[in-house]
């Protein structure tokens, strides 16, 4: 996923302001589901629950490693790693051209009602390289 940097996601020196980059990479997430075939509306909305269903971030682990400046235009890129029962390890990156700005390791959880719950064989199968 694309997204260019604007003086809104800068601090007073310019560059990118650290907590904007996880921004970015919620985006990224949230456009990984898309590309999958769901997205978190439908999540929420289906599952065959009245609460619905949602992923969230249950862990992550961020190495800051190049700054990015505003007009900057980088990838957000989200790379499953490992699908657990209920939780989904993810490797994500900022990137400017081939420079590695930011990389996290994130674990989502699948919840409903603040559970965790298995994720649904369908979505399993889509995150694991399948369609869904």
């Amino acid at each position: 996923m694309r997204v260019r940097v604007y003086f809104e996601d800068t601090d007073a020196g310019q560059i990118v302001y650290h907590a904007n980059f996880l921004r970015f990479m919620e985006r990224g997430r949230t456009n990984y589901l898309r590309l999958l075939g769901t997205n978190q509306g439908v999540l929420l909305e289906n599952e065959g629950t009245a609460a619905g269903f949602a992923f969230v971030v249950r862990s992550m682990i961020i190495d800051f490693l190049r700054p990015a400046r505003m007009d900057d235009v980088l990838d957000v890129i989200t790379i499953p790693q490992e699908v657990k029962g209920a939780s989904i390890n993810l490797l994500q990156q900022c990137r400017r051209a081939d420079d590695l700005l930011v990389e996290a390791r994130v674990r989502v959880a699948f919840v409903s009602g603040g559970r965790a719950h298995r994720i649904p064989k369908a979505l399993r199968h889509a995150l694991e390289g399948g369609a869904y």
